[in-house]
């Protein structure tokens, strides 16, 4: 049987590992797209879109780690002491 196409909130929730608030807190904001469904207009989000989602947080910290060195060859901040 293949994969839903759509995923319940709860379902997103349990894939990023955030509560189903945080979840609908990013579908309202528009960082993850989704339709309501149905005459309770019950929140979805394709899987794909959810797959979107994941890989645009990835690129977003390889630019932020970037931007930001941590380690060896980073600048240190200087002994004030």
């Amino acid at each position: 049987m293949p994969a839903p196409r759509f995923l319940l909130l709860s379902d997103v929730a349990e894939v990023l590992n955030i509560s189903a608030n945080q979840v609908y807190a990013l579908v309202r904001r528009g960082d993850i797209p989704a339709v309501k469904i149905g005459g309770r207009g019950q929140w979805r989000v394709e899987a794909t879109e959810l797959e979107k989602y994941i890989e645009r947080l990835y690129t977003e910290t390889k630019e932020f780690i970037d931007a930001h060195p941590f380690g060896e060859d980073a600048d240190q901040p200087e002994d004030v002491s």
